[in-house]
């Protein structure tokens, strides 16, 4: 496999001593560049990748302590390992080089082995660290993105193959300088075995994803269900890694020449991310390993979240046909004041979370309803002091069903405070303006809208226009003055929404007695 060569900056005034540093070098692979002017050595490293530095000491212009300080003391460049060349061979002139940052000396004139033999130690330590960066560098970007995903992340919302092209950006190489990234990342996903196929590069910063229409894993002996498998090889080593497969069918249609690559093989899930710069190594399969683990527990915590949400939904279902059991008239009445309140907070401009928590919450508002007579409930004329006294107890109750558990802090005070009025003269606290949770101030004017839709024992059912009416104008038992007046601009704005939404879940037509 071609690999990028590594480039040694020879600095001395001297042009003879840089001839015989090339024809040292040059031979055995390195890319050498050369410089009689010290005062340039910040500028090359700067704009070229330098691997190693052999410097002279001894320079009319600046002398190498000067010259190694400086490439020592910025962060972008003191990790370039530096050799000082020199006649000068006493205690202080090397302790002088060690404190300016010098790697290690040699003394003129030098021994060509000794000199081929520091340069490969001082690579391989270079090299190794590098990678040691590189890697330290990749785990923090990661976990800035996985904290990124989780600051908002959303069960529902959750797309399992947008977050795996996510971090498939941040794996990818973004130019030819880096060699510690692939080029190409291949993935396959599989959904009740029918398998799709992608493959993605980057350039300019932009992930570019491409569908592949070949049956890669008809080439692939996939791992047992539940099982994983993950597997390397680079190009020239003698072992019959199962990718070998992928590499000659991926060859055989001229989408690509594999150098060597990196497989993370499963039976729902494969990736294979392709042509990094150098050999790859166990240590690279670990990184892949534990990105692709990353979308994994993802996908996996928003499964087990969405089975959490849907059986919190079945549990409050549960409850509020128990507490309609004595109410025969409620018909979809919960669940549209839930859809009533859900368009206002998002009408409002409130978050996604807050929306979809009441769109669910608000539907237990009158679940304190179980606790009422039920010959109160089915009174078909109206109700004495004493009876209205008694259906006013209802938020108590409600709240004190729901009881003080955080996830449903909402749903409580949503029980607790919809009879509220803007204007004080609500029940059962007489609360007032913003000392009414807007929770509560949206699922208000909500009921409100429901109730004056559906026909009563006493009063038949109002029209949309009559209710946004009797709402926003008022009358002897409804004044504007009841509601929030950022809710009843919200109301307004979304009144049309509410006539749609109103048709869509009414109640189906009672069946006619024989």
């Amino acid at each position: 496999m071609e690999t990028a060569k590594q480039t040694i900056l020879c600095v001395d005034d001297e042009q003879v001593n840089l001839k015989v540093l090339d024809a040292v070098l040059s031979p055995r692979g390195y890319q050498v560049v050369m410089t009689q002017n010290p005062r340039e050595v910040s500028f090359i490293v700067e704009k070229k990748p330098v691997d190693l530095i052999l410097l002279d000491v001894m320079m009319p212009e600046m002398d190498g302590y000067t010259v190694c300080r400086r490439i020592k003391e910025n962060p972008q460049t003191r990790h370039i390992p530096i050799v000082m060349i020199t006649v000068l061979s006493s205690k202080e002139d090397r302790i002088k080089g060690i404190d300016a940052g010098a790697d290690d000396f040699i003394t003129k004139p030098f021994d060509q082995e000794l000199v081929l033999a520091r340069v490969r130690m001082l690579l391989k330590m270079k090299s190794l660290n590098d990678r040691l960066n590189h890697g330290y560098h990749n785990i923090i970007r990661l976990t800035s993105f996985g904290e990124e995903i989780l600051k908002d992340f959303s069960a529902r919302d959750f797309r399992f193959f947008e977050v795996l092209s996510g971090v498939v950006k941040q794996v990818l190489r973004q130019s030819g300088d880096i060699q510690d990234n692939p080029l190409i990342v291949i993935v396959g996903t599989s959904h009740k075995k029918h398998w799709e196929w992608y493959q993605f590069e980057s350039a300019f910063n932009e992930l570019y994803q491409t569908r592949l229409n070949i049956k890669i894993q008809e080439n692939l002996a996939l791992p047992a269900p539940g099982d994983s498998q993950v597997m390397f090889f680079n190009e020239g080593e003698s072992d019959e890694s199962r990718l070998r497969d992928l590499v000659r069918m991926l060859e055989s249609e001229s989408l690509l020449s594999v150098r060597n690559g990196i497989g993370y093989l499963s039976p729902e899930l494969c990736v294979f991310s392709l042509n990094y710069g150098r050999d790859v190594t166990v240590y690279d399969a670990s990184v892949l390993n534990s990105l692709v683990m990353q979308s994994l527990f993802l996908k996996s915590l928003s499964n087990q979240i969405l089975e959490t949400e849907d059986a919190l939904e079945h549990t409050v279902r549960a409850l509020v046909r128990a507490s309609e059991a004595n109410d025969e008239d409620k018909g979809n009445h919960v669940i549209r004041v839930g859809a009533f309140s859900a368009l206002l907070a998002e009408t409002l401009g409130m978050p996604g979370r807050f929306v979809r928590a009441i769109w669910l919450q608000a539907q237990m508002h009158d679940v304190g309803m179980v606790r009422i007579p039920a010959q109160i409930l089915r009174k078909a004329g109206a109700l004495s002091d004493t009876e209205k006294a008694v259906i006013r107890k209802h938020p108590l109750f409600g709240a004190e069903i729901i009881g003080s558990h955080p996830r449903f802090r909402k749903a409580r005070s949503i029980a607790l405070t919809h009879h509220e009025r803007w204007d004080g003269n609500g029940y059962p606290h007489n609360l007032q303006g913003e000392k009414i949770p807007i929770e509560g101030r949206i699922v208000c004017l909500a009921d409100h809208y429901d109730s004056m839709r559906c026909a009563k024992s006493y009063r038949p059912a109002m029209s949309h226009e009559q209710a946004v009416h009797k709402i926003l104008e008022g009358d002897e038992s409804c004044r504007p003055e009841h509601f929030d007046p950022r809710v009843l601009k919200a109301f307004q704005l979304a009144a049309d929404r509410f006539a749609s939404l109103f048709k869509r879940l009414e109640d189906p037509p009672a069946p006619r007695r024989s």
